[in-house]
């Protein structure tokens, strides 16, 4: 009988090819894993309140892309649900630019992220535009030897696939990593791609989009692992 992981998608469905591309991405890499999956989206402000009750009959959060959410303060909740947690956790595009303001708000503490009013579209202290917008573009990562990222992908570098135009601030790069974040990926200049916490199970940060080049003949290696990672949480949880 096949393993059943339930995913939880942090994010505001509206039908945009990335969140299509999210869907199928999931769908076609459980097939692969010989997998049942069901997939659910929670619209970011749906978690303002109440996000253990929510939250705790997931094995797995996905933060999609889709900025600018209807809630960022949601999305940042239950960003904090699944890293305190150690839940299986992928955030892409938009997930990792809240993976940088839940760290800012959460574990440093920084007041102005908590402000109901903080508008985390705009460059500021923690998210910055990048020199050059990514939106469509191509481009090859590196991956950092030790990561885990690095242990996924097998290889030295990977082409992936973009559509932003934000990233994080170096200056305030230099804090997440002083605690506890490692650069796992960059581009090549050596600018943040890839982000994670290696003392989580798995939570994993990327500023590009693996389900946009993820097929069912070749699913990508991230979500592979993520969706194994979301069965090892699930058996060992049951």
């Amino acid at each position: 009988m096949n393993s059943m992981v339930r995913i939880a998608v942090i994010g505001d469905y509206d039908g945009r090819p990335s969140h299509v591309a999210t869907d199928k991405a999931i769908s076609h890499c459980a097939s692969y894993l010989g997998l049942k999956q069901e997939t659910q989206w929670l619209p970011t402000d749906s978690l303002i309140t109440g996000n253990e009750q929510n939250l705790n009959n997931f094995d797995a959060f996905w933060c999609a892309p889709g900025s600018p959410y209807k809630s960022a303060q949601g999305a940042m909740n239950a960003i904090q649900f699944a890293r305190e947690n150690d839940y299986p956790f992928i955030g892409t595009c938009g997930g990792f630019q809240h993976v940088v303001l839940e760290f800012a708000r959460d574990v440093l503490g920084l007041p102005e992220v908590k402000q109901t009013d903080f508008n985390p579209y705009t460059t500021n202290l923690f998210i910055s535009a990048l020199s050059c917008s990514l939106i469509g573009e191509t481009r090859n990562i590196l991956l950092i030897k030790g990561t885990k990222a690095a242990q996924i992908y097998g290889v030295d570098n990977s082409e992936e696939r973009y559509n932003c135009s934000f990233g994080v601030n170096d200056q305030f790069k230099n804090q997440m990593v002083a605690h506890g974040f490692v650069v796992a990926g960059t581009d090549e200049v050596g600018d943040t791609r890839i982000l994670e916490l290696p003392y989580n199970k798995f939570f994993i940060a990327t500023l590009f989009q693996p389900q946009l080049s993820s097929t069912p003949e070749k699913p990508h290696r991230l979500i592979l692992a993520f969706l194994k990672s979301a069965e090892e949480f699930r058996q060992r949880y049951m």
